[in-house]
């Protein structure tokens, strides 16, 4: 969950910057960035389980999740760069 909302506050950066709001994409972007810290909190969990012995089965769900997390990680870090090219191109 708090992976697929961090790439969609991570869109709204973008729209926002696009349109000159960087107030706006200052604060979606760092939205984005506070759901990736919380889904890695799951993560983490999950691993700290596993590294002590815990049996933590392995679901379809589990897989899906991974995927928006690391999808999530990648959409926001590629959001910043692109917010700031937005900053610093002339407006036409």
């Amino acid at each position: 969950m708090y992976g697929g909302e961090a790439k969609s506050s991570a869109v709204e950066a973008i729209q926002a910057a696009k349109a000159g709001d960087f107030d706006k994409a200052d604060e979606r972007i760092k939205a984005a960035s506070q759901a990736i810290v919380e889904a890695h909190h799951g993560q983490t969990d999950l691993l700290t389980k596993a590294a002590n012995g815990e049996e933590v089965p392995v679901s379809i769900y589990m897989v899906h999740a991974q995927d928006h997390l690391m999808t999530g990680i990648a959409f926001v870090d590629l959001a910043k760069e692109i917010i700031e090219l937005y900053r610093v191109m002339p407006k036409q």
